[in-house]
């Protein structure tokens, strides 16, 4: 492989650059936080909520890729915040990220992202690596910004081929709450903010946070939950000490199946014992894995907020947000679990449920915000279904 340092001319003006673990180096202006993070690289599709894509713990060791050319235009502010933990390390963009035009903005994206120690990178050609990921699957890289446009070029190579990727990685337990907490907050108002919840006799829900993002507990608490969020290497003694009516498996990063060498065994105990169960995205894959399923790392995954899923005891499609790059195998689903949902992009499984148990999951998030609100039923369901068992 030729030396990228002598091979790729830094053009003039570049702060910013993409070098890929092949030794392919993109050239850009670099914006936010000043310096380096490897990470995989993919791609999002959705036009809106950018900056709720930035702060999904899914997203965590991820350089998202904007396929929608103006990011950042509406500038940012802390009520789209959806985790205040780790997540995607940054993001790349077409066009220059302009001044704010958006009444809600508290500050530039720019400076937003740089207080968020995000990096980001301006002037790439994001159809072309879009293409580059379809075709030839998502790299590992790394991202860098310095304002002199000073780069060691060798040195960021060498650092995005020794990055072992995603495959086999646990990182739910570094994104994940480090203690019990109540949730408090409701759903989100124009003019009036975040809701309290309902301080009412109400199901109560167990979650279990492996890197969630705050709607999925708003939505809950919204649906009529009483919700309580723990760990992801909570023990199931400790989740039935707090008496769940349901429990709820949170989505995050990172690989099912490391992720599953401590959780399913306490999903399969909870099935064991008749405990309702609703899980989203990685909670989605690890109840399938309970249930003696197998994953897979998707070749490109499923990242926007226009999916189309179609819902197979009625054929309704529904409209969703995704974000995943592993999923659920449909050909290794046992006859005890039935596939409820289904991607028509490509076919991929996106939702099960455990026959004889009251237990579903969804590969998307019904929860999106902003996003499409086809799915928001989804969270009735689960809080009507217990509701119903306390009556």
């Amino acid at each position: 492989m030729a030396d990228p340092a002598s091979s790729h001319a830094q053009p003039s003006g570049a702060t910013g650059v993409l070098v890929l673990s092949d030794g392919t180096v993109l050239w850009g202006r670099g914006f936010g936080h000043i310096g380096s993070a490897v990470g995989e690289v993919c791609f999002n599709t959705a036009m809106t909520g950018y900056q709720e894509v930035m702060t999904d713990p899914s997203y965590t060791a991820q350089i998202v890729t904007f396929t929608f050319p103006h990011i950042g235009n509406v500038g940012a502010n802390e009520e789209d915040v959806e985790s205040q933990v780790e997540s995607a390390v940054g993001c790349i963009v077409r066009e220059e990220v302009t001044r704010h035009s958006s009444f809600r903005a508290e500050r530039e994206f720019g400076q937003w992202m740089a207080a968020h120690l995000k990096i980001g990178l301006s002037g790439i050609d994001t159809r072309a690596l879009t293409r580059r990921i379809r075709m030839s699957g998502a790299p590992n890289a790394v991202i860098a910004h310095e304002p002199h446009g000073n780069f060691n070029l060798p040195l960021l190579l060498k650092q995005a081929q020794e990055w072992p990727g995603l495959e086999g990685m646990d990182l739910a337990q570094r994104v994940s709450r480090e203690k019990q907490e109540t949730w408090e907050g409701g759903r989100w108002q124009l003019g009036t903010g975040y809701s309290e919840a309902s301080r009412e006799a109400r199901p109560h829900v167990v979650a279990i946070d492996y890197g969630s993002k705050d709607n999925i507990f708003r939505n809950l608490a919204h649906a009529g939950a009483r919700v309580t969020v723990v760990p992801a290497k909570t023990t199931l003694e400790e989740v039935l000490a707090l008496q769940p009516d349901g429990v709820f498996l949170s989505n995050g990063p990172g690989d099912p199946a490391a992720t599953g060498a401590y959780a399913v065994p306490v999903i399969r105990d909870l099935l064991d014992r008749d405990v309702p169960i609703f899980g989203i995205c990685l909670g989605h894959q690890l109840l399938a894995l309970a249930a003696g399923a197998q994953t897979t790392k998707m070749f490109q995954g499923h990242r926007g907020a226009n999916h189309p899923v179609k819902r197979l005891e009625d054929g309704i499609v529904e409209i969703t947000s995704m974000n995943h790059g592993f999923a659920v195998d449909s050909a290794t689903l046992p006859d005890s679990v039935e596939e409820t949902h289904v991607s028509l992009f490509d076919g991929s499984n996106c939702g099960i449920s455990i026959r004889g148990k009251k237990a579903f999951g969804v590969q998307y998030h019904p929860e999106a915000s902003p996003g499409p609100q086809d799915s928001f039923y989804l969270f009735e369901r689960f809080v009507g279904m217990l509701a119903r068992e306390n009556a």
